[in-house]
């Protein structure tokens, strides 16, 4: 604890001195205002489950597609934090793939809206374990065809999915939507890196100060997470998936680093694994600036639908 105060009071005194020389420009923020599915517009029964390894009850929101079925189905791995039903990301994209004959469920994360459990003290295998209690109920809807039935890892969720697919033999599927393929560790520093740039820092001096800050976050802030998950490494489990996978990324992306992550998934050299990054996207896969202010893109859209529909 001495040493990381002593590095915070290095990183006071290194502002001081090159303050004047470090800021480059404020970087204004993005003016638009996004498109997305609001809840009100959605179609939907509230369901409940058991994750029975953890005993936790859980809920969620299971959007089903018009017709008879059978229909392939989907279940989204949420991100990092508290899930609301309201966040209008994860609408727009379930009421999309539901308009498209696709079921999904998007459920409460444990802890959040009408699950129980605490994400706050779970780690990425004990989150893993929600997810394959929401397949096996998935499983179990009379209009899910059960060989197409896979999962969506959005943001952090990109980093749980490998593990459903390691640990289930009824997964059919496994889509990661801007999930990182490094470690968490690497991911939290890249991320602060880009956010303190976004402050008007230049790099170099941003990633200094990044340093320090992501030493802060991982053993003051939240030490009972990070101990657990830092130099948890996916791209072993990516290399043994034995499913079809769709990964999408956002060449502009400050969250989550897209270039690097591409290329050690690319590495692997597995023709399984189907790699997309749309260029001028950032985290959420947004529209490009001046193309348009849709919160996610269309042809991220249509690459995920084409992707499930055209499973066998």
């Amino acid at each position: 604890m001495i040493r990381l105060r002593a590095r915070h009071i290095a990183i006071i005194v290194l502002l001081i001195v090159v303050g004047p020389v470090a800021i480059d420009r404020l970087l204004p923020a993005d003016p638009r205002q996004y498109q997305g599915v609001s809840l009100e517009e959605t179609v939907h029964t509230d369901v409940r489950f058991r994750n029975s390894s953890q005993n936790i009850d859980l809920a969620g929101m299971l959007f089903v597609p018009e017709g008879d079925g059978p229909v392939p189905a989907a279940v989204v791995i949420h991100g990092s934090g508290a899930s609301n039903r309201e966040n209008r990301w994860y609408l727009t994209l379930t009421k999309f793939l539901q308009d498209n004959g696709i079921a999904v469920l998007l459920p409460d994360k444990r802890g959040s809206e009408k699950s129980a459990g605490d994400w706050r003290t779970a780690d990425f295998e004990e989150l893993a374990t929600d997810t394959l209690a929401a397949l096996d109920f998935m499983l179990h809807q009379h209009l899910v065809e059960i060989s197409r039935v896979g999962v969506i890892g959005m943001s952090q969720g990109g980093w749980i999915a490998p593990i459903v697919a390691r640990d289930s033999d009824d997964l059919a599927f496994v889509v990661n939507m801007v999930g990182s393929a490094v470690t968490p560790k690497e991911q939290l520093l890249y991320e602060e890196d880009h956010n303190i740039r976004q402050m008007g820092f230049l790099p170099g001096i941003s990633y200094l100060i990044a340093l320090a800050s992501t030493a802060h976050i991982r053993h003051v802030r939240m030490p009972q997470f990070y101990d657990r998950v830092a130099d948890y490494d996916p791209i072993p489990l990516w290399d043994a998936m034995a499913v079809n996978a769709l990964v999408l990324y956002g060449s502009d992306d400050t969250n989550v680093p897209s270039e690097e992550s591409a290329a050690r998934l690319q590495a692997l050299d597995k023709a399984s694994i189907d790699i997309i990054i749309h260029e001028g996207s950032g985290h959420a896969l947004q529209d490009p600036l001046g193309e348009g202010n849709d919160l996610i893109r269309d042809e991220a859209l249509a690459a995920i639908r084409d992707f499930i529909l055209e499973m066998n």
